[in-house]
């Protein structure tokens, strides 16, 4: 499953980039993130690392998951991307998180946020929670990248 949404902000792209480039505070704009803590890197670690909590509702069952995540790239202030990277020597379905960030004019960016998961454990449920979940971020990331 691979989800891909888009925004326009208007700050540069080094603005977007510094809201975005960790994980710690997506619980802010972003509902199904409802607890990001960072932790210790492991040695196969690319970067910094963080225990995540994903959780929502559907009707009335609570779904929720734990993942250890992974920055891999961070390309300032073009990309970054997080990846699961457990360390407990069992396999795991993968969860990458990809964002591009383009500038449009001099004060005004684009992101493009894209969310792929290995598993099927969630099916076409997680497609459309995650669906609804962007579209109800998107005010909010843009209400806090401006208010700072």
């Amino acid at each position: 499953m691979q989800v891909t949404a888009a925004v326009v902000a208007p700050v540069k792209p080094a603005t977007l980039f510094a809201r975005i480039d960790r994980l710690d505070d997506y619980p802010r704009w972003l509902d199904i993130v409802q607890r990001v803590e960072g932790t210790e890197p492991h040695p196969d670690d690319e970067g910094p690392a963080w225990i995540v909590d994903l959780g929502s509702r559907v009707g009335p069952l609570q779904r929720s998951k734990r993942l250890r995540m992974v920055r891999t790239v961070c390309d300032d202030p073009s990309e970054v991307r997080f990846e699961r990277r457990e360390h407990d020597g069992r396999d795991h379905s993968p969860w990458v998180l990809s964002v591009v960030i383009d500038e449009l004019e001099p004060e005004v960016s684009t992101m493009k946020m894209t969310l792929s998961y290995g598993g099927s454990l969630f099916g076409p449920v997680l497609e459309r929670l995650l669906q609804r979940e962007i579209d109800a971020s998107r005010p909010r990331l843009l209400a806090w990248i401006e208010a700072e």
